[in-house]
C-alpha cells in the first residue's frame, strides 16, 4: 500500500516511521510512505502557504494553491481509485473498523492541516473525506497521521510477528483488551490468574473473553451496546459482574 502525506513538516513523519515494527515494515517493503511539502508549491519567495483569514480573527489559513498543487502532486504518485482525505477535528472518527477499510484502498493521500485551518474551497473541491482521531484540538495533522498509518500498517501481512496478534488485539472484535501478564509469576504479593499458568487453552480462552467483556462494561459501555454479545457472551458478562460484587464485599468486610 501506498500512502502519501501532504505536510508543512514531512520529517516529522519520516523520521517517526523510523522505528518500531511499523518502520521495519516500511524498510521490507511492506508499504511505501511519500511526504510532500506544501512550501515546494509556493509561487513566492518567501514560499508562503498562508494567510489571515476572511472576517478576522487570529490565527492563519492555508491558502488553495500550494496545497492543492502538493495534494495533485501526492495523488499523481499513487495509484488509481486511491482516497484524499483531510485529517481534522471535525472529521469521521478514526477507529478499526475504518482502519481495516483503509487497508483495502489501493493508496491513500492524507492532508495534515496547520494554523487554523484549510481554505473550505480545497476542501470541498480536493478532499474525498475527513477523518478525526478524537475530539481534541491539536497543533496540526501530523500525529493524527501518524496514528492512521500505524494502525493500518499493523494490519499489513508480515508487519506484527505473528499473524494471529493483529487479530487478538484490542477493538479487532470490537472489545478492549483482556488483561496481559509475565514474568515473574508475583510482582508485590500480586500473583498471575491461575488459569493462566495452567495450559489449558479452552479454559484461558474463556478467561480472556470474559475479561475482555468485563473491562469493556466498565470502561467503554457504549462499545458494547454497538456490538452486541451473544449468549455466551452474556453469561461471561454475568459471571464477571458477580466475581467483581463478591471482591467488593470482601474488601468491605475486611474493612
Amino acid at each position: 500500500m501506498h500512502i502519501a502525506v501532504v505536510s508543512l513538516f514531512p520529517q516529522m513523519i519520516g523520521d517517526a516511521l523510523k522505528f518500531g515494527v511499523v518502520g521495519r515494515a516500511a524498510e521490507r517493503g511492506g508499504f511505501e510512505v511519500s511526504c510532500i511539502d506544501p512550501r515546494d508549491y509556493a509561487t513566492d519567495p518567501h514560499r508562503t502557504v498562508d494567510d489571515r483569514p476572511y472576517g478576522g480573527g487570529p490565527g492563519m489559513v492555508l491558502k488553495v494553491e500550494p496545497l492543492r498543487s502538493a495534494m495533485r502532486a501526492a495523488v499523481a504518485l499513487l495509484p488509481a481509485g486511491s482516497r484524499r482525505v483531510y485529517l481534522g477535528a471535525d472529521g469521521r472518527r478514526f477507529d478499526q473498523a475504518l482502519a481495516r477499510d483503509a487497508l483495502a484502498l489501493p493508496g491513500l493521500c492524507l492532508v495534515a492541516g496547520r494554523y487554523e485551518g484549510v481554505d473550505e474551497r480545497l476542501l470541498e473541491s480536493e478532499v474525498d473525506e475527513s477523518w478525526s482521531i478524537g475530539d481534541y484540538i491539536l497543533s496540526g495533522g501530523e500525529l493524527p497521521a501518524l496514528v492512521v498509518i500505524d494502525a493500518i500498517a499493523r494490519l499489513l501481512p508480515g508487519t506484527l510477528g505473528s499473524s494471529e496478534s493483529a487479530i487478538a488485539e484490542s477493538f479487532s472484535d470490537g472489545l478492549l483488551d483482556w488483561p496481559h501478564y509475565t514474568r515473574p509469576p508475583i510482582v508485590d504479593g500480586r500473583a498471575v490468574p491461575e488459569v493462566l499458568a495452567g495450559g489449558d487453552h479452552a479454559k484461558i480462552h474463556r478467561w480472556r473473553l470474559r475479561e475482555a467483556l468485563g473491562r469493556t462494561w466498565l470502561r467503554r459501555p457504549e462499545l458494547l451496546e454497538r456490538r452486541g454479545m451473544n449468549g455466551e457472551e452474556r453469561a461471561l458478562l454475568e459471571e464477571f459482574k458477580s466475581e467483581r460484587a463478591m471482591s467488593a464485599r470482601k474488601c468491605e468486610d475486611k474493612s
